[in-house]
């Protein structure tokens, strides 16, 4: 491929068309004279032309000067639309916030922050993308979204974050579990034997889980129902089918109408932070950091 014309010479070359005056195109193009001069130079040479006749009443163009303004004219309108339409595209970005969250966040944290922040923002199109917290952690990443909200007890080191909020994850039973009726908080050893239903893979839920009984000297180890939904959780739980462990903020309307049973357990710390996190070299800006303050409180 050719070497391509530098585009300044280009437009000091229309601009010498246009006014027929080499120092009426330099200032023009807020260059110095000398400059211009050896920037339409550099461009002859490039091209093998001669483009211009300098005399000392002024400047005009060749033969070959005037088709080549022609082209450069064609040239600059192409660049100009692409700059115009780049910035346009970059506007409709700028009013449009994309933002992901993991299941628990979104379904219970995020509904009450948005709308808080469309009180401040109300011409803001805002759109929310759930996922679990490596899912939501990758988009991140990869630079898809400029903030996500995770519940994972720990964050990669490509991201930044900041905790939000605080969290617990509880066990629950259907109301006719033999743990229901427990008058002694249950063991880790228990938990895990327990067949619990799980969040799939990837899960902060999981993850947070797994960490904890790690910390006591036990494995997670597999289950034999694995759901990547909190509604289908406690739906398997509240059918007795076992044990699940899930948010507090999952729980509370079921376990307030009694379709759902909290058992305590001993000797597990299931407390958790939920954060927003952001690729570390680039912190929010604009709205995507007003909408880390309003998640903040």
């Amino acid at each position: 491929m050719a070497d391509r014309p530098d585009l300044t010479a280009l437009d000091l070359l229309v601009r010498v068309a246009e006014t027929g005056s080499l120092g009426a195109a330099a200032r023009g193009a807020g260059m110095a004279q000398p400059n211009a001069s050896r920037s339409l130079s550099r461009l002859e040479r490039q091209l093998g032309l001669t483009l211009l006749v300098r005399t000392p009443g002024g400047s005009r163009l060749t033969t070959e000067g005037e088709v080549v303004v022609a082209w450069a004219r064609d040239a600059l309108a192409g660049i100009d639309r692409v700059t115009i339409g780049a910035r346009s595209l970059a506007e409709a970005r700028a009013a449009h916030l994309t933002i992901a969250a993991s299941l628990t966040v979104a379904e219970y944290l995020a509904p009450a922050w948005l709308a808080r922040f469309r009180h401040s923002h109300p011409d803001l199109r805002v759109s929310l993308e759930v996922g679990n917290s490596v899912e939501v952690l990758a988009r991140v990443t990869s630079g898809e979204v400029p903030v996500g909200f995770v519940e994972s007890p720990g964050v990669p080191r490509t991201v930044s974050s900041t905790t939000v909020a605080r969290d617990a994850l509880v066990v629950v039973v259907a109301p006719d579990h033999p743990w229901a009726r427990r008058r002694t908080p249950v063991t880790p050893a228990e938990l895990v034997a327990g067949d619990l239903i799980l969040r799939e893979a990837g899960s902060g839920t999981r993850d947070t889980l797994a960490r904890a009984l790690a910390l006591a000297g036990h494995d997670l180890g597999r289950s034999r129902l694995e759901l990547a939904s909190t509604a289908a959780m406690k739906a398997a739980a509240s059918a007795g089918t076992a044990p699940a462990v899930l948010s507090e903020l999952a729980v509370a309307a079921e376990v307030v109408t009694g379709q759902l049973v909290v058992v305590p357990v001993a000797g597990l710390d299931l407390t958790r932070a939920l954060r927003a996190v952001w690729l570390a070299e680039r912190r929010p800006t604009g709205p995507a950091a007003d909408l880390v303050r309003v998640a903040r409180g």
